[in-house]
C-alpha cells in the first residue's frame, strides 16, 4: 500500500489526497509505480481522483524493459458496481488494456471495448488472479475502503506512509476504514524525510 495522511491523520484535503502532497512524494510515488507488475486502486478512488492513465516516463519504462519487466504495469480497478466513465483517460488514453476486477455480479457488458474483466468472489481470489497473470508485486493506492478491505483480508505486507507536514483537523476520515481486525505488528524499515515531509515504509515482521 501506498498512501499519505496530514500529521493529525487526515487522508485528505476537501474531499482529495492531492492537498496533502508536496516535496519528494511525487518522485515516491513514481519510483513505486515504476517497480510494480500491477497497481490496483478502488474505483471510486479512480472516479474521485479522477485517474489518468497509467503511462510512466520514458526513463522509467526504459528501466523496467532493462530489468525484465513488461514496459508498463497493468491498472487494475477493483468495482462492485462496475460503472465508469469511459472516456475517463484511465480507460480511454490506456496505453495496455485495463484489468477491472468485479467482486459482485452487475452486467459487464459495456466494458468490453474498453477493459478486460475478471470475476471474482473476494479480495484473495482477485490476487490469486493477478498472480497467475504473472503481476506478483502488487502497489496499491488505496482508497481508505479497500485498504481496510484489504488488511481484514490479511493481504497487507507492505505500507509505504508520506506524513505531510499539515493539520487539517475534524472531518477527513482514517487511510483504513471498515470493520476492526486483529493488530498485525510491522517493522520500520526506512525513514526518509524532505522539506518537513516525512517518508515511512513498514513491512510485515518476517517479511
Amino acid at each position: 500500500m501506498n498512501f499519505i495522511a496530514s500529521a493529525d491523520g487526515a487522508v485528505t484535503v476537501d474531499g482529495l489526497s492531492g492537498g496533502l502532497h508536496g516535496p519528494g512524494d511525487k518522485e515516491i510515488f513514481d519510483s513505486l509505480r515504476m517497480v510494480c507488475d500491477a497497481l490496483v486502486v478502488a474505483a471510486g478512488t479512480v472516479r474521485a481522483e479522477n485517474y489518468d492513465a497509467l503511462r510512466l516516463t520514458p526513463e522509467a519504462r526504459a528501466w523496467r524493459v532493462a530489468h525484465g519487466r513488461p514496459e508498463f504495469p497493468l491498472m487494475v480497478i477493483v468495482s462492485r458496481s462496475l460503472e465508469f466513465d469511459l472516456g475517463q483517460l484511465v480507460f480511454s488514453d490506456a496505453p495496455i488494456r485495463p484489468i477491472v476486477l468485479a467482486t459482485g455480479g452487475a452486467e459487464a457488458a459495456h466494458l468490453a471495448d474498453a477493459a478486460d474483466v475478471v470475476r471474482v468472489p473476494d479480495l484473495g481470489a482477485g490476487v490469486a488472479a493477478l498472480h497467475e497473470r504473472g503481476a506478483t508485486q502488487l502497489l496499491c493506492e488505496g482508497g481508505p475502503s479497500l485498504f481496510g478491505s484489504m488488511i481484514a483480508a490479511d493481504l497487507v505486507d507492505e505500507l509505504c506512509l508520506t506524513v505531510s507536514p499539515l493539520l487539517v483537523g475534524g472531518g477527513p476520515g482514517r487511510i483504513a476504514t471498515g470493520a476492526v481486525t486483529v493488530p498485525r505488528r510491522m517493522s520500520l524499515r526506512h525513514v526518509l524525510t524532505l522539506d518537513d515531509m516525512l517518508f515511512l515504509r513498514y513491512v510485515r515482521q518476517g517479511s
